[in-house]
């Protein structure tokens, strides 16, 4: 299988955005990440490459990489993942990790291994659910959802950067991708007792399908209900903005934000992995 790489979303999209969106669920991150690029410019990340394997018949798999990120798999036939890694590779790419099925994800960081020397580690292991009926929490905690604006920046910059230390991210959250979500009413906060308490953000609906992310309860407002209704604020919030498919990920090591989430009517798609490099 041939892979062809490109620092250009528009090409990606052109010759790959038909084989993401036959599988917008699964293709979440890449669909809704390259949508953005398009939107805001290709400045959006420092770092971004693309590519697509072809098979003689289209395409049969794609990567995405931006940079501070572990490169990230779709689903694609096993032989084509090492000879991925040897173009990167060639490329003097150096990556942080991979993101992908297990299956796939252990396959690559075996042949970046080989190529690199560099070994993998298990950083994260994630599951991807989708809305089956939203479920309401009942009785709904104390306070009310409303839409984060500019005056809000602040908070919901700080709260993003602890979301993202928290999951395990190196550096800092992109401060263009908060600024894009809160220019498209993508952040919505819970308030109670006349203060912000939790947050939930929202990719734009990409093929139909968007994806809710990050979801953030600080300490000393947990355990009261806030991340379940501003979860539910922010999916409902989805739906009405013309999403057919609400997804979303936990961390398989947090149960209660599994829990959670079953409880709002999230149900099992499918597991990834993220494998770091050292």
């Amino acid at each position: 299988m041939a892979w062809n790489l490109t620092g250009d979303v528009h090409e990606f999209l052109a010759r790959a955005g038909g084989f993401l969106r036959a599988d917008p669920v699964a293709n979440t991150v890449p669909l809704s990440v390259a949508e953005a690029i398009r939107r805001q410019g290709s400045g959006l990340y420092r770092t971004a490459l693309f590519g697509w394997s072809s098979d003689g018949g289209g395409v049969a798999g794609t990567f995405m990489w931006t940079g501070a990120y572990p490169v990230l798999l779709s689903a694609m036939p096993e032989p084509a993942v090492p000879e991925l890694a040897e173009a990167l590779a060639g490329r003097d790419t150096r990556l942080q990790g991979v993101n992908g099925a297990p299956d796939l994800a252990e396959v690559f960081a075996e042949a970046w291994t080989r190529r690199t020397g560099a070994r993998a580690r298990v950083e994260l292991r994630q599951r991807l659910h989708r809305l089956a009926g939203l479920d309401m929490p009942d009785p709904p905690p104390e306070g009310a959802a409303r839409v984060a604006d500019g005056g809000d920046r602040g908070l919901v910059r700080d709260w993003f950067a602890v979301f993202h230390r928290d999951a395990g991210g190196h550096g800092d959250p992109n401060p263009a991708v908060i600024e894009g979500r809160l220019a498209e009413g993508g952040v919505t906060l819970w308030e109670a007792g006349g203060r912000p308490v939790a947050m939930a953000g929202r990719t734009p609906a990409v093929a139909g399908a968007a994806r809710v992310a990050p979801v953030y309860t600080p300490a000393e407002h947990r355990r009261r209900g806030y991340g379940a209704a501003v979860t539910a604020a922010v999916t409902r919030a989805a739906q009405e903005a013309g999403a057919a498919e609400v997804v979303l990920f936990t961390d398989l090591a947090n149960p209660t934000s599994n829990g959670v989430y079953r409880r709002l009517g999230y149900r099992p798609v499918e597991d990834r992995v993220v494998l770091a490099f050292a």
